[in-house]
Protein backbone atom coordinates (compact mmCIF):
# COMPACT_ATOMS: atom_id res chain seq x y z
CA UNK A 1 0.00 0.00 0.00
CA UNK A 2 0.74 3.71 -0.07
CA UNK A 3 0.66 4.88 2.99
CA UNK A 4 0.18 9.13 3.56
CA UNK A 5 2.66 10.22 6.26
CA UNK A 6 4.35 13.27 7.50
CA UNK A 7 6.62 14.27 10.72
CA UNK A 8 4.00 17.64 11.13
CA UNK A 9 1.94 15.28 12.51
CA UNK A 10 4.18 13.68 15.43
CA UNK A 11 3.68 17.89 16.63
CA UNK A 12 0.76 17.46 17.91
CA UNK A 13 1.36 17.28 21.29
CA UNK A 14 -1.62 15.91 23.55
CA UNK A 15 0.58 15.57 26.70
CA UNK A 16 2.17 12.25 28.62
CA UNK A 17 -0.93 10.78 29.91
CA UNK A 18 -3.38 11.41 26.82
CA UNK A 19 -4.51 7.99 24.64
CA UNK A 20 -3.68 9.71 21.65
CA UNK A 21 -0.37 10.58 21.15
CA UNK A 22 2.60 10.89 18.41
CA UNK A 23 3.77 7.11 20.09
CA UNK A 24 0.89 5.84 17.57
CA UNK A 25 2.49 6.52 14.52
CA UNK A 26 5.74 5.48 15.55
CA UNK A 27 4.26 2.36 16.47
CA UNK A 28 2.41 1.79 13.14
CA UNK A 29 5.46 2.76 11.66
CA UNK A 30 7.84 0.27 13.45
CA UNK A 31 5.51 -2.37 12.64
CA UNK A 32 5.23 -1.63 8.71
CA UNK A 33 8.96 -2.07 8.77
CA UNK A 34 8.88 -5.46 8.74
CA UNK A 35 6.67 -5.53 5.92
CA UNK A 36 7.89 -5.41 1.92
CA UNK A 37 5.80 -3.29 -0.58
CA UNK A 38 5.22 -0.25 1.80
CA UNK A 39 5.69 3.42 0.36
CA UNK A 40 5.23 6.53 1.90
CA UNK A 41 4.16 9.62 0.34
CA UNK A 42 4.53 13.12 2.45
CA UNK A 43 1.09 15.12 1.07
CA UNK A 44 0.45 18.69 0.80
CA UNK A 45 -1.75 19.73 3.77
CA UNK A 46 -4.97 20.89 3.54
CA UNK A 47 -5.68 24.32 2.53
CA UNK A 48 -8.08 26.50 5.08
CA UNK A 49 -9.99 26.26 2.04
CA UNK A 50 -10.25 22.63 1.65
CA UNK A 51 -11.26 22.94 5.28
CA UNK A 52 -14.09 25.48 5.75
CA UNK A 53 -15.59 23.39 3.16
CA UNK A 54 -16.35 20.95 5.65
CA UNK A 55 -16.05 23.70 8.51
CA UNK A 56 -17.51 27.14 9.86
CA UNK A 57 -14.73 29.41 9.46
CA UNK A 58 -15.40 30.77 12.48
CA UNK A 59 -14.00 28.03 14.36
CA UNK A 60 -11.01 27.31 12.06
CA UNK A 61 -10.19 30.58 12.74
CA UNK A 62 -10.78 30.23 16.56
CA UNK A 63 -8.50 27.43 16.19
CA UNK A 64 -5.82 28.68 14.80
CA UNK A 65 -5.64 31.37 17.37
CA UNK A 66 -5.91 29.01 20.43
CA UNK A 67 -2.92 27.02 18.99
CA UNK A 68 -1.19 30.35 18.01
CA UNK A 69 -1.11 31.21 22.03
CA UNK A 70 -0.09 27.39 23.17
CA UNK A 71 -2.97 25.47 23.09
CA UNK A 72 -4.25 23.86 25.98
CA UNK A 73 -7.32 21.91 26.84
CA UNK A 74 -10.01 22.37 23.71
CA UNK A 75 -12.36 20.46 26.19
CA UNK A 76 -11.54 17.90 28.99
CA UNK A 77 -10.54 14.90 26.15
CA UNK A 78 -9.26 17.40 23.23
CA UNK A 79 -5.81 18.88 24.21
CA UNK A 80 -4.35 21.05 21.36
CA UNK A 81 -0.38 22.62 21.29
CA UNK A 82 1.18 24.95 19.13
CA UNK A 83 2.00 22.44 16.79
CA UNK A 84 -1.45 20.97 16.43
CA UNK A 85 -2.42 23.72 13.86
CA UNK A 86 0.16 22.53 11.36
CA UNK A 87 -0.68 18.77 12.46
CA UNK A 88 -4.59 18.99 11.72
CA UNK A 89 -3.84 20.51 8.32
CA UNK A 90 -1.09 17.88 7.35
CA UNK A 91 -3.76 15.02 8.86
CA UNK A 92 -6.56 16.37 6.79
CA UNK A 93 -4.10 16.86 3.68
CA UNK A 94 -2.97 13.10 3.76
CA UNK A 95 -6.46 12.11 3.83
CA UNK A 96 -7.53 14.42 0.92
CA UNK A 97 -4.40 13.12 -0.65
CA UNK A 98 -5.84 9.41 -0.50
CA UNK A 99 -9.08 10.41 -1.86
CA UNK A 100 -7.39 11.76 -4.68
CA UNK A 101 -4.80 9.38 -5.42
CA UNK A 102 -8.07 6.24 -5.26
CA UNK A 103 -9.58 7.88 -7.75
CA UNK A 104 -6.55 8.41 -10.23
CA UNK A 105 -6.31 4.93 -10.28
CA UNK A 106 -4.61 3.83 -7.47
CA UNK A 107 -5.69 0.52 -5.99
CA UNK A 108 -4.38 -3.17 -5.33
CA UNK A 109 -0.87 -3.27 -3.55
CA UNK A 110 -1.00 0.61 -4.55
CA UNK A 111 -3.96 1.59 -2.95
CA UNK A 112 -3.88 4.93 -0.18
CA UNK A 113 -4.01 4.55 3.32
CA UNK A 114 -3.63 7.84 5.02
CA UNK A 115 -1.74 7.71 8.63
CA UNK A 116 -2.36 11.19 10.19
CA UNK A 117 -3.01 12.71 13.03
CA UNK A 118 -5.19 13.68 15.25
CA UNK A 119 -7.81 11.49 14.13
CA UNK A 120 -10.93 13.30 12.68
CA UNK A 121 -14.73 11.66 13.07
CA UNK A 122 -15.74 13.36 16.31
CA UNK A 123 -15.13 17.09 14.59
CA UNK A 124 -18.24 18.46 13.74
CA UNK A 125 -19.06 21.70 11.74
CA UNK A 126 -18.40 23.98 14.23
CA UNK A 127 -16.16 22.43 17.11
CA UNK A 128 -13.91 19.75 17.76
CA UNK A 129 -14.56 17.06 20.12
CA UNK A 130 -13.22 13.51 20.79
CA UNK A 131 -9.32 14.05 20.33
CA UNK A 132 -10.64 15.44 16.73
CA UNK A 133 -10.15 19.22 15.55
CA UNK A 134 -10.78 18.56 11.71
CA UNK A 135 -12.73 16.02 10.55
CA UNK A 136 -10.50 14.65 8.17
CA UNK A 137 -12.54 11.74 5.50
CA UNK A 138 -15.11 14.47 5.64
CA UNK A 139 -12.58 16.97 4.44
CA UNK A 140 -11.41 14.42 1.51
CA UNK A 141 -14.69 13.88 0.56
CA UNK A 142 -15.79 16.75 0.20
CA UNK A 143 -12.94 18.32 -2.19
CA UNK A 144 -12.64 15.58 -4.29
CA UNK A 145 -16.76 16.19 -5.05
CA UNK A 146 -15.16 20.20 -5.27
CA UNK A 147 -13.06 19.23 -7.85
CA UNK A 148 -15.37 17.22 -10.30
CA UNK A 149 -13.19 13.75 -9.71
CA UNK A 150 -15.85 11.86 -7.72
CA UNK A 151 -20.23 12.46 -8.03
CA UNK A 152 -21.00 10.58 -5.05
CA UNK A 153 -18.85 8.87 -1.84
CA UNK A 154 -19.51 6.50 0.59
CA UNK A 155 -17.80 6.88 4.15
CA UNK A 156 -18.17 3.22 6.16
CA UNK A 157 -16.34 3.97 9.72
CA UNK A 158 -15.53 0.65 11.45
CA UNK A 159 -13.99 2.49 14.54
CA UNK A 160 -15.63 1.49 17.70
CA UNK A 161 -16.56 5.34 18.34
CA UNK A 162 -19.83 6.67 16.32
CA UNK A 163 -18.49 9.21 13.94
CA UNK A 164 -20.56 11.56 15.13
CA UNK A 165 -18.80 15.15 13.21
CA UNK A 166 -18.52 12.31 10.02
CA UNK A 167 -22.56 12.17 10.14
CA UNK A 168 -23.59 15.55 11.48
CA UNK A 169 -21.73 16.93 8.61
CA UNK A 170 -23.38 15.19 5.73
CA UNK A 171 -26.90 14.16 7.27
CA UNK A 172 -28.90 16.23 4.78
CA UNK A 173 -26.96 15.67 1.97
CA UNK A 174 -27.56 13.18 -0.65
CA UNK A 175 -24.20 13.11 -2.42
CA UNK A 176 -21.99 11.56 0.63
CA UNK A 177 -23.13 8.32 2.32
CA UNK A 178 -22.12 7.23 5.97
CA UNK A 179 -22.13 4.25 7.40
CA UNK A 180 -20.86 3.06 10.60
CA UNK A 181 -20.37 -0.10 12.67
CA UNK A 182 -20.01 1.10 16.19
CA UNK A 183 -20.11 -0.06 20.08
CA UNK A 184 -23.74 0.78 21.27
CA UNK A 185 -23.57 2.93 24.36
CA UNK A 186 -19.89 4.00 23.99
CA UNK A 187 -18.40 7.74 23.51
CA UNK A 188 -20.09 10.08 21.97
CA UNK A 189 -23.54 7.98 22.48
CA UNK A 190 -24.79 8.74 19.08
CA UNK A 191 -25.48 7.02 16.16
CA UNK A 192 -28.61 5.06 16.61
CA UNK A 193 -30.98 2.90 14.44
CA UNK A 194 -33.18 5.03 13.20
CA UNK A 195 -30.56 8.40 12.57
CA UNK A 196 -30.94 7.60 8.47
CA UNK A 197 -30.61 11.41 7.42
CA UNK A 198 -32.83 14.07 6.33
CA UNK A 199 -34.21 16.03 3.50
CA UNK A 200 -31.69 15.48 0.53
CA UNK A 201 -30.11 13.30 2.52
CA UNK A 202 -33.05 10.77 3.58
CA UNK A 203 -31.61 6.99 3.33
CA UNK A 204 -27.88 7.89 2.79
CA UNK A 205 -27.02 7.23 6.65
CA UNK A 206 -26.64 3.82 8.33
CA UNK A 207 -25.83 3.34 11.88
CA UNK A 208 -25.08 -0.37 13.48
CA UNK A 209 -24.96 0.02 17.19
CA UNK A 210 -23.72 -3.41 18.09
CA UNK A 211 -23.91 -4.90 21.43
CA UNK A 212 -20.65 -4.82 23.21
CA UNK A 213 -18.61 -8.01 22.78
CA UNK A 214 -19.26 -8.04 19.31
CA UNK A 215 -16.27 -9.69 17.29
CA UNK A 216 -15.32 -10.78 13.84
CA UNK A 217 -18.18 -12.76 12.90
CA UNK A 218 -20.63 -10.53 13.98
CA UNK A 219 -18.58 -7.30 12.22
CA UNK A 220 -18.45 -9.40 8.86
CA UNK A 221 -22.32 -10.38 9.04
CA UNK A 222 -22.92 -6.61 9.30
CA UNK A 223 -20.85 -5.42 6.43
CA UNK A 224 -22.38 -8.65 4.09
CA UNK A 225 -25.70 -8.12 5.44
CA UNK A 226 -26.43 -4.16 6.05
CA UNK A 227 -23.76 -2.40 4.61
CA UNK A 228 -23.21 -3.96 1.59
CA UNK A 229 -26.15 -3.89 0.22
CA UNK A 230 -27.07 0.22 1.50
CA UNK A 231 -23.34 1.03 -0.51
CA UNK A 232 -24.72 -0.96 -3.14
CA UNK A 233 -27.57 0.86 -4.07
CA UNK A 234 -26.01 4.04 -3.39
CA UNK A 235 -23.76 3.37 -6.11
CA UNK A 236 -20.38 5.92 -5.01
CA UNK A 237 -17.52 6.72 -7.17
CA UNK A 238 -15.25 6.37 -4.17
CA UNK A 239 -15.74 4.49 -0.53
CA UNK A 240 -13.13 6.11 2.38
CA UNK A 241 -12.92 3.92 5.48
CA UNK A 242 -12.15 5.45 8.61
CA UNK A 243 -10.38 2.98 9.91
CA UNK A 244 -10.38 3.48 13.13
CA UNK A 245 -8.55 -0.03 15.22
CA UNK A 246 -10.08 0.34 18.48
CA UNK A 247 -12.65 -2.43 18.68
CA UNK A 248 -9.74 -5.11 19.22
CA UNK A 249 -10.10 -7.30 21.84
CA UNK A 250 -7.25 -5.62 23.33
CA UNK A 251 -7.89 -2.06 23.17
CA UNK A 252 -7.84 -0.19 26.17
CA UNK A 253 -10.86 1.68 25.80
CA UNK A 254 -13.78 -0.43 24.42
CA UNK A 255 -15.30 -3.49 24.96
CA UNK A 256 -15.54 -5.18 21.52
CA UNK A 257 -13.80 -8.52 20.33
CA UNK A 258 -12.37 -7.85 16.93
CA UNK A 259 -9.35 -9.78 16.56
CA UNK A 260 -6.59 -8.47 14.11
CA UNK A 261 -7.23 -11.00 11.57
CA UNK A 262 -10.71 -9.72 11.76
CA UNK A 263 -9.39 -6.43 10.45
CA UNK A 264 -7.59 -8.57 7.67
CA UNK A 265 -11.21 -10.61 6.67
CA UNK A 266 -13.04 -6.83 7.13
CA UNK A 267 -10.23 -5.43 4.66
CA UNK A 268 -11.02 -8.16 2.13
CA UNK A 269 -14.82 -7.41 2.30
CA UNK A 270 -14.57 -3.87 1.83
CA UNK A 271 -12.01 -4.79 -1.01
CA UNK A 272 -15.05 -7.21 -2.62
CA UNK A 273 -17.24 -4.42 -2.07
CA UNK A 274 -15.70 -2.15 -3.94
CA UNK A 275 -15.14 -3.98 -7.21
CA UNK A 276 -18.47 -5.27 -7.25
CA UNK A 277 -19.79 -1.64 -7.20
CA UNK A 278 -16.86 -0.74 -9.26
CA UNK A 279 -15.76 2.04 -6.89
CA UNK A 280 -11.97 3.70 -5.76
CA UNK A 281 -11.14 2.82 -2.16
CA UNK A 282 -9.15 4.73 0.50
CA UNK A 283 -8.16 4.37 3.95
CA UNK A 284 -8.29 7.12 6.44
CA UNK A 285 -6.66 6.95 10.10
CA UNK A 286 -8.98 7.26 13.25
CA UNK A 287 -8.45 5.71 16.87
CA UNK A 288 -6.78 2.79 18.01
CA UNK A 289 -5.22 3.17 21.36
CA UNK A 290 -3.11 -0.04 22.25
CA UNK A 291 -0.08 0.80 19.90
CA UNK A 292 0.16 -3.00 19.05
CA UNK A 293 -3.11 -4.28 18.40
CA UNK A 294 -2.96 -0.75 16.33
CA UNK A 295 0.35 -1.54 14.57
CA UNK A 296 -0.97 -4.51 14.18
CA UNK A 297 -4.38 -3.61 12.57
CA UNK A 298 -2.68 -1.56 10.28
CA UNK A 299 -0.56 -4.04 9.15
CA UNK A 300 -3.46 -6.65 8.51
CA UNK A 301 -4.88 -3.97 5.94
CA UNK A 302 -1.78 -3.53 4.53
CA UNK A 303 -0.47 -7.53 4.26
CA UNK A 304 -4.68 -8.00 2.58
CA UNK A 305 -3.97 -5.38 -0.42
CA UNK A 306 -0.15 -7.21 -0.69
CA UNK A 307 -1.69 -10.37 -1.52
CA UNK A 308 -2.47 -12.56 1.87
CA UNK A 309 -5.48 -14.15 2.28
CA UNK A 310 -7.66 -13.71 5.58
CA UNK A 311 -8.15 -16.71 7.99
CA UNK A 312 -11.91 -17.30 7.91
CA UNK A 313 -13.42 -17.17 11.04
CA UNK A 314 -15.15 -20.13 12.81
CA UNK A 315 -17.49 -18.24 15.05
CA UNK A 316 -21.17 -17.82 13.92
CA UNK A 317 -22.64 -13.95 14.52
CA UNK A 318 -25.30 -13.63 17.27
CA UNK A 319 -29.00 -13.18 17.14
CA UNK A 320 -28.58 -9.69 18.45
CA UNK A 321 -26.32 -8.72 15.48
CA UNK A 322 -28.85 -10.44 13.02
CA UNK A 323 -32.07 -8.80 14.35
CA UNK A 324 -30.01 -5.47 14.34
CA UNK A 325 -29.41 -5.74 10.69
CA UNK A 326 -32.88 -6.76 10.06
CA UNK A 327 -34.24 -3.66 11.54
CA UNK A 328 -31.38 -1.47 9.61
CA UNK A 329 -32.54 -3.12 6.05
CA UNK A 330 -36.28 -2.42 7.41
CA UNK A 331 -35.17 1.46 7.97
CA UNK A 332 -33.51 2.15 4.94
CA UNK A 333 -36.24 -0.05 3.06
CA UNK A 334 -33.68 -2.39 1.73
Amino acid sequence: MQFGYSEACLDHDTGARHPETADRLRAIRQQLARRHGVEYVDADPATVDAVTAVHDADYVDDLREFCADGGGDWDPDTVASEGTWDAALTSAGLAQWAAERALAGDDGRNTPFSIGRPPGHHAVEADAMGFCFFNNAAVAAQAVIDSGDAERVAIFDWDVHHGNGTQDIFYDRGDVFYASIHEDGLYPDTGDLDETGEGDGEGTTANLPLAAGAGDADYLYAVDEGIAPAVDRFDPDLLIVSAGFDAHRHDPISRMRVSSEGYALLTDRIRTLVDDVGAADAYVLEGGYGLDTLAEGVSMVHETYDGRTPVATDEDPDAKTESLVDDLLAELDL
